[in-house]
């Protein structure tokens, strides 16, 4: 076994492990989050339906064991991506920037223009984040039932 971190494509037999990682990922966010996120409603059965619909996954691993994963689909000439996670135990060590290196190799693979994504207001730490990578809010929008923001849509042109 390597101790390097390992990106690939998930396959439908990742189902479970991306289920668990955004599971534990997403549960620092447990109450902070109006409307709560999505992740919390996440399955194996769901996740590899969108694996099996048209929707694509990468992982990261070191040893056989998923450190940290990424949901991806095409939008509007872009590749848009979702449920970044990474275990908590794997923060730090730049498992996120990867990932998201990972995620505009892929764009370019494609052929796409850029690469777009959906962060939370109330999460500034994520979207510094973001800013850093080079992306750029576009939009906002409020979640159904919702009179403000509650999301920003950020993109990098590639």
């Amino acid at each position: 076994m390597s101790d390097h971190l390992v990106l690939r494509t998930a396959s439908v037999a990742d189902a479970a492990a991306v289920a668990a990682t955004i599971a534990a990922a997403f549960e620092q966010y447990r109450g902070r989050l109006q409307p709560e996120s999505g992740a919390f409603r996440e399955t194996a059965d769901a996740i590899a339906a969108e694996l099996t619909g048209g929707a694509s996954a990468i992982v990261a691993e070191r040893n056989g064991h998923v450190l940290g994963c990424v949901m991806l689909k095409p939008l509007e000439g872009d590749l848009y991506f979702g449920r970044l996670s990474v275990l908590p135990a794997a923060r730090g060590q730049s498992v996120a920037r990867r990932l998201v290196e990972a995620v505009e190799q892929e764009a370019r693979r494609r052929g796409l223009t850029g690469v777009r994504l959906g962060v939370r207001v109330v999460l500034i730490e994520n979207q510094r984040l973001f800013q850093s990578l080079g992306y750029v809010e576009i939009s906002r929008e409020a979640h159904e039932g919702f009179d403000h923001p509650t999301s920003i849509n950020m993109r990098k042109a590639l």
